[in-house]
């Protein structure tokens, strides 16, 4: 099992997530390793969690299934809980994000991409269109006053 896990810096804001439903589901996107031989892919790969491929050689699916260009070795991933919402902390913490499972490949990088929405912190205001590949602010009108998420960093990590 591996995490993806967040760390940002909020201010007004509090339970940060993708916007992930079956009807407009999250591409969560990765670059990844081969286990066997090291070989990292040269694209990033996209997979969301409401689709599965099956699995060669087996009966099971994965969301996520990939060849090996130089060992040939078929590898899978499985995300096995949904997004979890990043609530407001200070110091911000890392918290995890997802977690999947790997058969025969890592996933070494995360891109963020997406939609995101998040909630102002005491007036409860959603906040959707929150892009996280740079600093984001907005303007609660119900408090008066600017919010943002900010410093955000991404690990993945063995669980």
């Amino acid at each position: 099992m591996f995490a993806l896990e967040l760390t940002a810096d909020l201010t007004g804001v509090t339970n940060l997530r993708p916007i992930d439903t079956p009807e407009d589901p999250y591409y969560y996107c990765f670059q990844v390793q081969c286990t066997s031989c090291r070989e990292d892919h040269d694209k990033w790969v996209e997979f969301e969690r409401f689709s599965t491929t099956g699995l060669s050689k087996s009966r099971g699916e994965a969301n996520f299934v990939w060849k090996c260009r130089n060992c040939q070795r078929e590898s899978s991933a499985s995300i096995k809980t949904p997004p979890k919402a990043y609530t407001a902390a200070s110091p911000p913490t890392k918290q995890v994000l997802i977690e999947f499972e790997c058969r025969g490949c890592e996933f070494v990088n995360f891109r963020v991409s997406g939609e995101w929405v998040a909630e102002g912190a005491e007036s409860g205001s959603v906040f959707t269109g929150v892009d996280l590949s740079e600093d984001w602010y907005d303007y609660d009108e119900k408090t008066g006053e600017e919010v943002c998420v900010k410093e955000v960093g991404w690990v993945i990590r063995r669980a």
